[in-house]
């Protein structure tokens, strides 16, 4: 008897079995690749998701396996009409946001990333990955969940006290438990192309040294984008962009379109083509009584910004302490419906005020500005919109769980995306890094199984007994440190397992209370 059965182990299902391993639960992983498949995709790891990797022991693993130089910038760009057309500007620079997260943000493919979580899987004596194996079924009861798998002839059946649907967008799991999708149709075929060129590796070295990853966004194309990211270091990049209807991998000139968008007849090798629809999809519930969704089985999009990836890990430490929680039993009722009530909206505001919004800012642009009508009107307008971009998609993109019923006195009504990035301790918000004066980095003093308390002033009010009384595991970090205390706004926080701040206030009375609501009670 497993204590949670993950389907699906890929990046996502594999940090959740982390997560939940490193916490002593008992967890099978299900997935049906022997080994991960050799598609650059999921490439830009932010901050926070590097704070993840810390969190879970892979931090360094996973920046040794990366296929980029050390040192190398990670930044990017967008072009107008052409990769050289000369209209270009600095794109998503996660370096504007780095003094507020802990780690900075690291690239690789997927594949890589993936090697490095299942070594450290195998690590973890209380997690048990079958690989090569396909959910085929499941059944549910009040006690638990059986998921059926095979392997070619064979057939397994394991027991689990919950299981999670990790398998991507086409969940099988997550159809299954009748969970429905709302989703947005852009009624666009994409084509993603890896390519071999140490021509383009010459020429964007030359011209843009401090880049790993290039948007073109072209009159013709309404707004969607295609874009070029490098994945092994002087040879190898891909490509994704919008192709007709009708094409398939033998009648398309790929070559010739990538040549287009690079402005240049540069020599190139198509290594693989794949296809997949332009959409935006929404797990109308993210939990289907002991079956919960997370990754692309809850959330799928364009590959736009980088959010794909990133927003799944964080949904991975968002359930993984609170399925923990709930196993230790300190876990109240209302905790793991909190996970729907954190992670949905999130999505949706992604979604809407970033993806989307994208697009719509990239169509109302080139529909506004055409610099073979009017040159010195685009270029005014190009430069103004370059001015304003060095922080695009990044600084307004903070997520938040304001408003959630674990979140003790929050200033926004609902949790979002959306939110400006400030060193001040905000209910419901990521905490920022900080130094103790001991030397001690915040948030290097996490508990590795539970809450944390800062107590700035240097006493506890009553949070240790308080927790020892509900069995809620609780480091208490008591240091008098008034500066730091400043700077966050409050010499009293508590955190989260997953780093984000449940509680801030001056003095407290009623720390049971406090811990009730933070742990769902």
């Amino acid at each position: 008897m497993y204590d949670v059965i993950i389907s699906g182990g890929g990046p996502v299902g594999l940090g959740l079995a982390i997560e939940l391993g490193q916490r002593g639960a008992r967890v099978a992983v299900i997935e049906r690749n022997e080994t991960p498949p050799r598609i650059p995709k999921g490439q830009n790891l932010t901050q926070r998701t590097m704070e993840h990797m810390a969190a879970w022991g892979v931090e360094d693993d996973i920046r040794a396996a990366k296929t980029i130089p050390k040192g190398v910038g990670l930044g990017g760009l967008t072009a107008y009409g052409t990769l050289t057309s000369g209209y270009h500007y600095d794109w998503f620079k996660r370096a504007s946001v780095a003094p507020f997260y802990s780690a900075e943000n690291e690239r690789l493919p997927q594949y890589a990333t993936e090697a490095v979580l299942r070594a450290r899987v195998a690590q973890l004596a209380s997690v048990d990955a079958f690989y090569g194996w396909t959910t085929v079924d499941h059944s549910q009861d009040d006690s638990g969940v059986t998921l059926q798998m095979t392997r070619g002839a064979e057939t397994r059946a394991l027991r689990g006290q919950y299981a999670v649907a990790c398998e991507g967008s086409r969940s099988r799991l997550r159809d299954a438990a009748g969970i429905t999708e709302t989703r947005q149709d852009h009624e666009k075929l994409m084509a993603l192309i890896v390519f071999r060129s140490p021509a383009l590796f010459d020429l964007v070295q030359a011209r843009f040294p401090d880049k790993q990853f290039y948007n073109v966004i072209h009159p013709d194309l309404d707004g969607y984008w295609q874009f070029f990211g490098m994945v092994d270091w002087g040879q190898t990049f891909f490509f994704h962009a919008p192709v007709p209807d009708d094409t398939d991998r033998t009648r398309f000139d790929f070559t010739g379109y990538i040549q287009s968008v690079i402005g240049e007849p540069l020599t190139l090798e198509t290594e693989y083509v794949g296809f997949w629809d332009l959409r935006i999809t929404l797990a109308d519930s993210y939990r289907a009584g002991r079956v919960f969704i997370a990754g692309d089985a809850a959330h799928s999009h364009p590959p736009y910004g980088g959010y794909g990836i990133n927003t799944g890990f964080e949904d991975a430490r968002n359930l993984g302490w609170k399925l923990s929680a709930r196993l230790a039993g300190y876990g109240g009722p209302g905790l793991l419906d909190s996970y729907e009530a954190e992670r949905r909206p999130v999505f949706a505001s992604t979604a809407t005020q970033f993806i989307e919004q994208f697009i719509k800012d990239d169509r109302a642009f080139i529909n506004a500005h055409d610099p073979a009508r009017d040159t010195a009107d685009f270029e005014a307008a190009w430069a103004r919109r370059a001015t304003g971009a060095a922080g695009s998609g990044i600084g307004g993109f903070r997520p938040h769980y304001s408003g959630s019923p674990l979140v003790i006195g929050a200033a926004e009504t609902a949790p979002s995306a959306v939110g400006q990035h400030v060193m001040q301790a905000a209910p419901g918000h990521h905490l920022p890094p900080q130094v103790l004066p001991s030397g001690r980095a915040v948030p290097g003093t996490l508990s590795a199984t539970g809450f944390t308390l800062l107590a700035l002033s240097g006493a506890d009010p009553g949070f240790a007994e308080a927790a020892k009384a509900l069995d809620v595991p609780l480091t208490v970090c008591a240091e008098d440190a008034p500066e730091v205390a400043r700077i966050y706004g409050a010499p009293l926080i508590l955190l989260r397992p997953d780093g984000f701040v449940a509680w801030t206030a001056e003095h407290c009375d009623a720390p049971d209370r406090v811990l009730l609501q933070a742990t769902g009670g």
